[in-house]
């Protein structure tokens, strides 16, 4: 009678083998090849114990792999089924239209009229920002302009050595003491008379008229007429925006400014202005507009308005109804001044 159990021999061989191969997979620190790339192992038919490699499929070398941060997200197609325009749309287009996205309808409100009927009525929100609506007024843009200030602590211009010393005048550089202030200066405003003097008046607009009779001086930027306003002194009036227009009859005075001290010295000029031109309608005149800041808390008493021979060699181009058309620059003129409350 045959005997198909195996002989204990064989079984004693198995059992070593596969306690040899389980120490062995304990002990070994998985640096091998076959660790690496994975392997299994089998007894066959006669009890010999078999490796055989586990093949996968490749994969990039870890230099080669591509970190997970920085793995570009796939973009988003159009149409894709959530993310898309309808659901999403552009917040800056839907606040144009009120807030309301496309095929939605209208918003409503109730009401009820005189008979006690109840009624529903649409309407389109109001997307105007508070400034359209003129709920409130828009900030005040100073005007561009060349300004030419005082400084308590001028910093000198050093000289380089051995530097020519034309340099600074043929780059335009004015040292320090030969400034455009100071050399203005040296021709105002110390000696003007006090008897044509007109006081600010904060709380309305006010004129002020240049013709032949007006005071004349002889400024280092030619000779013209002049308006002196008296400004309160810092402790009473704190710093504002002053609204400057120029009228345009016959002509149009383009003013510079000057500001002084209370020893009427200046330590401001402020000239080359940009001013828009408001043009003329039925009931006023066309003039230029600007807006320059005044210092009364910085020492500013008096504010002094003349024009330059440089303005009344050019002209005010402007374009109307009547198409392009040249206003002349003139030593004559009325100006409106009025102090700007920006709340």
């Amino acid at each position: 009678m045959s005997n198909n159990r195996f002989p204990d021999t064989v079984i004693y061989a198995v059992t070593m083998a596969l306690a040899v191969v389980l120490l062995t997979g304990c002990q070994t620190g998985g640096s091998t090849a076959s660790s690496r790339e994975g392997y299994f192992t089998w007894v066959d038919d006669k009890g010999r114990v078999q490796h055989s490699r586990i093949i996968r499929e490749s994969e990039p070398d870890s230099e080669d792999r591509i970190p997970e941060q920085d793995r570009s997200e796939p973009s988003v197609s159009a149409d894709h089924p959530e993310f898309n325009l309808e659901n999403y749309p552009d917040g800056n287009e839907l606040e144009r239209r009120g807030y309301v996205r496309p095929g939605e309808p209208q918003p409503y409100f109730t009401w009820q009229d005189a008979e006690g009927n109840i009624r529903t009525s649409y309407y389109q929100p109001d997307t105007r920002s508070e400034v359209e609506k003129g709920r409130i007024k828009p900030p005040v843009k100073l005007t561009p302009a060349s300004i030419y200030q005082r400084s308590d602590s001028p910093t000198p211009v050093a000289e380089r050595e051995g530097g020519d010393p034309d340099a600074f005048a043929i780059l335009g550089i004015e040292s320090v003491g030969d400034g455009f202030l100071e050399r203005w200066s040296e021709h105002c405003c110390e000696v003007f008379g006090r008897g044509d003097v007109e006081d600010w008046h904060s709380d309305r607009e006010f004129g002020l008229i240049l013709d032949d009779g007006s005071p004349v001086h002889e400024f280092m930027t030619g000779r013209s007429p002049y308006g002196l306003i008296r400004v309160p002194a810092g402790g009473e009036k704190r710093d504002f925006i002053m609204r400057l227009r120029s009228f345009a009859d016959d002509g149009m005075f383009v003013p510079s400014v000057a500001f002084l001290d209370k020893t009427m010295k200046p330590v401001r000029i402020v000239t080359d202005l940009v001013a828009d031109y408001v043009p003329e309608t039925w009931h006023r005149r066309g003039y230029l507009e600007s807006f320059i800041p005044v210092f009364p808390g910085h020492g500013e008493r008096w504010i002094v308005i003349f024009t330059r021979d440089k303005d009344l060699r050019e002209q005010t181009v402007i374009e109307d109804e009547r198409g392009p058309r040249a206003i002349q620059h003139r030593l004559q003129g009325e100006l409106g001044l009025a102090e700007v409350r920006e709340r």
